[in-house]
């Protein structure tokens, strides 16, 4: 993700903290436990307020989450 300012449409600050989440997109992915689906979270750190972005994994990431138990 490009480095930019955010600016929290709830209240207005501009201190944010950006991090990344897995999780899981189906049944069979909840079966063998593979988190296929990846976002960037930016939370503002003044009220909580936090948008989701979507984010592409690869194959092998997914292939390697498979193999080493989630």
């Amino acid at each position: 993700m490009n480095t930019q300012s955010y600016k929290c449409v709830k209240c207005g600050s501009t201190d944010y903290l950006v991090e990344e989440i897995r999780t899981t997109g189906g049944a069979l992915a909840k079966f063998f436990d593979v988190q296929n689906k990846k976002f960037t979270v930016v939370s503002c750190t003044r009220c909580g307020y936090s948008e989701l972005y979507r984010r592409t994994t690869s194959t092998i990431g997914n292939v390697v989450d498979f193999l080493a138990g989630g």
